[in-house]
């Protein structure tokens, strides 16, 4: 099958669909399932068939010339299966596991029904609403070959950047809007941006913006849009979180998942490492050494930048991306990751979703996730489009059995092994070796290390309201 290119748009297919339907036009809180997994809702329209291939759908033929132009000809199961309803303007509720494809399933029908339409200054025509700026910037650049070839314009708003200029290119008009929500209400309220004329709303990665505590504002801005309008909901966990989102906003919507939440990859292994606290160190320097890229996640941007010097100074490329940093940093680190020039990207939860880099055959947790979810997320950055991939725990004695715990909720079964630095089996399961201990020093462009001011009053430079300023609600991250 023929891979997306340049989209992170990728997935795996061995998972099946899974559709609800029903015969009342009754809408019910649906019962609470066991575990915290989020009850289907019911659907009274029968869904469309899935389709085998993108020539099959009614899209604008510049928009069938640019799918071939990036070589995707093939759909992946979630595209295959919403793309048909959401085309026809049903409202979506799609599962799936990060990087199995979910951009494309909702950016080309929102894409397609925007074709020949023209948005007024402030007035985009359709939003998608994301939980990171990292998220929101895949989103921006895995459309931006299909919007061009439509002729529609993107804009792109998230915190940490001058919001000066994403008021600029509102005022200029897009058609599309990708947005965090803390920043689109900002502007909103300053009077830069009206949601009024949208007819198509995408959350993406939904049950991370309530786990973040987004629930307001998001629940703020649907009820800005246009009531009669399209809402498409697509996420790799669905729980009772998004359960007022889904009752709410989705009418009839057509149900399909292509992964329950706790899906195991069949094409990436799990390990759980068990070490000594004084061994734990030496063991991720080793780790990080061998060939190939490698994300480690940590707990906290602290212990990330120590690590991430840490691994300099011993000859590994390595570099933190976490919140403490500025946009552009940020920016800057991952494309140094996605190039080559950093080997391995230490990093908090703030890359588990939305980064999406080729060729990642390793993710290691450092400092175990906290919850079942992040493991996932954590995991999804590697075995994407059907590849092969190793997610390594390293768990240090007093963390063994909430581990186990983890994994069990994760619906994952790892294998356990003891090792400790140096030994045949560290190389075996992640290609560890000894660093070379010639410390090396990345390039650090001068420009780059500078943000913006954003132009906003009361903000300071990076974006966050000055001090003795209250806000009431989380800031985008």
């Amino acid at each position: 099958m023929n891979r997306t290119r340049r989209t992170g748009n990728t997935g795996n297919n061995t998972s099946r669909f899974r559709s609800s339907r029903g015969a009342s036009h009754q809408r019910s809180r649906p019962a609470a399932a066991p575990g915290g997994e989020f009850t289907l809702p019911t659907t009274v329209t029968e869904a469309l068939p899935a389709v085998e291939a993108f020539a099959d759908l009614d899209l604008p033929e510049r928009l069938q010339a640019a799918l071939r132009a990036e070589g995707v000809t093939t759909p992946f199961p979630i595209q295959a299966a919403t793309l048909p309803n959401s085309l026809a303007g049903r409202d979506v509720l799609g599962r799936g596991r990060t990087g199995s494809g979910k951009t494309l399933a909702f950016g080309l029908p929102l894409l397609a029904r925007l074709d020949g339409r023209r948005a007024e200054p402030r007035h985009p025509l359709a939003l998608v609403l994301v939980p990171t700026r990292e998220l929101a910037q895949q989103v921006t650049d895995a459309l931006t070959p299909y919007a061009r070839a439509l002729r529609l314009r993107a804009a792109t708003v998230v915190g940490g950047m001058s919001i000066g200029r994403q008021a600029s290119a509102l005022r200029a008009g897009a058609e599309v809007l990708v947005a965090t929500p803390g920043r689109l209400k900002d502007l909103i309220e300053r009077g830069d941006c009206s949601l009024s004329q949208v007819t198509m709303t995408v959350l993406d990665e939904a049950d991370q913006m309530t786990d973040m505590g987004f629930m307001p504002q998001v629940t703020y801005l649907l009820d800005q849009v246009r009531p009669d309008g399209q809402r498409m909901l697509f996420s790799a966990t669905l729980d009772r979180n998004i359960d007022l989102l889904v009752r709410r906003y989705l009418h009839d919507p057509v149900v399909h998942s292509v992964d329950p939440s706790s899906g195991t990859v069949t094409t990436m292994e799990h390990h759980l490492l068990h070490v000594r606290d004084d061994d734990k160190h030496a063991t991720a320097t080793e780790i990080a050494a061998r060939d190939g890229r490698v994300i480690m996640f940590l707990d906290t941007k602290h212990a990330a930048e120590r690590l991430a010097k840490h691994l300099l100074s011993v000859g590994v490329r390595a570099s933190a991306l976490h919140g403490g940093k500025s946009q552009p940093q940020r920016t800057r680190t991952l494309g140094q990751f996605k190039d080559g020039q950093v080997t391995v990207l230490v990093a908090t939860n703030v890359a588990a979703r939305g980064i999406h880099v080729d060729d990642v055959d390793l993710v290691v947790n450092f400092d175990p996730p906290g919850d079942h979810k992040d493991y996932l997320h954590r995991g999804g950055r590697t075995a994407r489009a059907g590849e092969s991939g190793t997610v390594v725990t390293l768990v240090l004695p007093h963390q063994r059995r909430a581990v186990d715990r983890l994994m069990s909720d994760a619906g994952v079964s790892a294998q356990t092994t003891r090792v400790r630095p140096g030994e045949a089996e560290l190389n075996r399961i992640t290609g560890a070796r000894t660093p070379s201990g010639v410390p090396v020093t990345l390039p650090v462009p001068a420009a780059a290390e500078q943000p913006k001011r954003s132009g906003a009053a009361g903000r300071s430079r990076s974006g966050r309201p000055a001090r003795g300023r209250r806000r009431s609600t989380p800031t985008s991250r």
